[in-house]
């Protein structure tokens, strides 16, 4: 026979903490045990649960455990043969997700339905009229933790069953419904069990746990991410100065976007000179650039070109799944990109492809860089957080919004990404990092009423120097550029 919950000592007491920082420790009776590390939250939580039910097994008998993470705190049993029941659970108050956009739609947490009251059945001839009696109210308590305890509905002693209607003589016939009025369908989707923090652990340990509040909202960006929408779609980052990360925003949106949708994605570099989006992604086995895309457009729109034609001209990232097409890089040539030559790359490109993010250059007077906006459904302007070039975010922007048409409606629905800025963050001080996300803050709050979203990125030393992978990001970074990825696909 089992030991009931209520049966299991509190002696020793023990406490397993999980940190957001990858740190976590089991404290038995005061002695702090450091929990091996892992490669991530998830593992840090299995490998503390580990820890608990070996001072289970040396003691021959259930431990109770209070869990402290970053979700919420709570109280669960812990058996020496890796049975774990959860006794509570409260979760922390939903935290304010710094980075993601206001654009973005929260995710809902499914409805409870009330038990609707059922009227009075209609009264006999010759009967008075009797009161309405209302539906039984049913408590049942639902804990967000699994429990052994048996949740019981408690019935008012007042409420009486409600009476059957009466068939007499004389009522109108029962009226039939048409079989096209219902369905056996089941219309709402299954909420998938969680995978994230303990709820994810207890989820793997046999306990069917929904997930919390952040991961639900982490899956409906990936949903809105992973839609295919009719025709394709251009999306155009830009901003007058240089080094205000347009180039890792470029790869960061096409490998986020080719990642979860599957769609055939191309980054293009449509930079008046020599643009470094090439020198920041994989190199494909040729040395191809635009301008041989644009010379080859009358066979790369011919019917009878096969669409893996496409190759020879671009750069196909192996591990990100979009493709790069480059500025010419040939440091002897002056050839300036025009506007009609955009044109062709354009509907050269619109054919082999769904997406196309594309580069730009610092001028926004070039023909180039006009004729793109004019192809773009999409703006984002990126930022990092400095004056200079946050100043040269809002003037990109009020050059756009100036001309009006087209090009301001893409300025009030643009989406602003602001990164923290590296300068403070190679000091490594607290107060230099304090100051960097003051700034950050600043300049994001700064542009909200002004755009149709803001998303703060945290800086990333994945993102400074060399090739840009996606895998090579922190967490926090990653999930920070599927939030700005979701801003931009919600403009779609």
């Amino acid at each position: 026979m089992g030991t009931a919950p209520a049966e299991v000592l509190a002696f020793p007491n023990i406490r397993a903490i999980v940190r957001d920082n990858g740190t976590a420790e089991v404290v038995v009776a005061g002695n702090s045990r450091v929990v091996p590390a892992g490669e991530s939250l998830q593992e840090l939580r299995s490998n503390a649960l580990a820890l608990v039910v070996g001072e289970a097994q040396t003691l021959q008998r259930p431990v109770r455990v209070q869990i402290e993470d970053p979700e919420g705190h709570g109280e669960l049993i812990v058996h020496p043969d890796n049975k774990i029941e959860s006794v509570s659970y409260e979760a922390r108050a939903a935290r304010r997700r710094a980075e993601a956009p206001q654009a973005t739609p929260e995710t809902v947490a499914p409805a409870v339905i009330d038990t609707v009251p059922v009227p009075a059945p209609a009264p006999l001839a010759g009967t008075a009229e009797p009161t309405t009696v209302p539906a039984p109210a049913a408590a049942i308590d639902r804990q967000p933790w699994p429990s052994n305890s048996v949740a019981s509905e408690t019935i008012s002693a007042s409420a009486t069953p409600e009476p059957r209607a009466a068939v007499v003589a004389g009522d109108a016939p029962l009226t039939r419904r048409s079989l096209k009025e219902t369905s056996f369908l089941v219309s709402a989707p299954v909420l998938e069990p969680a995978t994230q923090g303990w709820r994810g652990t207890l989820t793997r340990l046999g306990f069917r746990m929904n997930p919390a509040e952040e991961e639900l909202s982490e899956r409906e960006d990936i949903r809105t991410v992973s839609q295919h929408w009719p025709g394709p779609r251009t999306i155009a980052v830009v901003n007058r100065k240089g080094g205000a990360n347009k180039t890792p925003t470029v790869v960061m949106l096409s490998a986020i976007l080719a990642r979860y949708s599957g769609a055939a994605t191309v980054a293009w570099d449509n930079n008046e000179s020599q643009g470094t989006l090439g020198w920041r992604t994989e190199k494909g086995s040729h040395d191809r650039s635009v301008l041989d895309l644009i010379d080859a457009s009358t066979e790369l729109l011919s019917p009878s070109t096969n669409a893996a034609e496409i190759a020879k001209f671009v750069h196909h990232q192996t591990a990100d799944k979009f493709d790069v097409l480059r500025s010419d890089e040939n440091e002897e040539g002056d050839h300036e990109v025009t506007a009609e030559e955009v044109d062709i790359a354009h509907q050269v490109l619109t054919r082999y492809y769904r997406l196309v993010v594309m580069d730009s250059g610092n001028t926004a007077r070039a023909a180039n860089w006009r004729r793109m906006i004019d192809h773009t459904n999409q703006l984002v302007v990126p930022v990092t957080a400095i004056e200079d070039r946050a100043e040269a975010a809002r003037l990109t922007l009020q050059t756009l919004e100036s001309r009006g048409g087209h090009d301001a409606e893409l300025a009030r629905n643009a989406v602003v990404i602001v990164s923290e800025s590296t300068d403070a963050k190679r000091s490594m001080s607290g107060e230099a990092l304090k100051r960097a996300k003051d700034e950050a803050q600043r300049i994001a709050d700064g542009f909200a009423p002004f755009v149709r979203a803001v998303v703060r990125i945290p800086y990333d030393p994945a993102l400074v120097n060399g090739p840009i992978r996606y895998e090579a990001l922190q967490p926090a970074t990653q999930r920070a550029w599927l939030a700005a990825a979701a801003a931009v696909a919600a403009g779609f």
